[in-house]
């Protein structure tokens, strides 16, 4: 949980696996740009510091954060990737939109996951304001692109160690 005492992109407890033999795919969604557009900025960053080829890292826009779980499903369909993170931002507003986009969201990127025993990455922030946002798209908690694709790395990783 991203509070006063952490920042999302602080790696120094966690040795991190090179991301040179992975293939990634990016999906971003294209509403809240400002901040989805930080997330992919912190996410490709991490990925390309950590040893991926930018010939690796396959990016493709989605019109939101609900269209996050197809993209998935459309990027895995092509088989050749590794993983697969999903960047998108959903901000809490006067109806209950929020909690079914954020719960729908969830629950597809983690079936298609399943669905392709592949890694697919939350990388969704569902904030109750714009700052909270802000301050966890490379503000004062770091980058939730920095975890997400941390986070990609380590499962392929772990994909291919249990694959012996």
């Amino acid at each position: 949980m991203a509070t006063h005492l952490k920042n999302l992109s602080d790696f120094s407890n966690t040795e991190i696996p090179s991301a040179a033999p992975y293939k990634f795919g990016i999906a971003v969604a294209e509403w809240n740009a400002e901040i989805t557009n930080a997330l992919y900025q912190g996410a490709y960053q991490s990925l390309v510091n950590n040893g991926a080829l930018p010939e690796n890292i396959f990016t493709y826009p989605v019109p939101g954060s609900f269209e996050l779980t197809s993209g998935a499903d459309l990027l895995l369909k092509t088989g050749n990737l590794d993983a697969v993170i999903c960047l998108g931002c959903v901000i809490q507003g006067e109806t209950r939109h929020f909690d079914f986009i954020c719960n729908a969201v969830a629950n597809g990127v983690s079936n298609v996951a399943i669905k392709y025993s592949k890694p697919v990455i939350f990388g969704v922030l569902t904030t109750d304001n714009q700052q909270q946002a802000i301050d966890r798209a490379g503000g004062k908690h770091g980058n939730k692109g920095d975890e997400a694709a941390i986070t990609a790395i380590k499962m392929a990783s772990l994909a291919e160690t249990l694959k012996g």
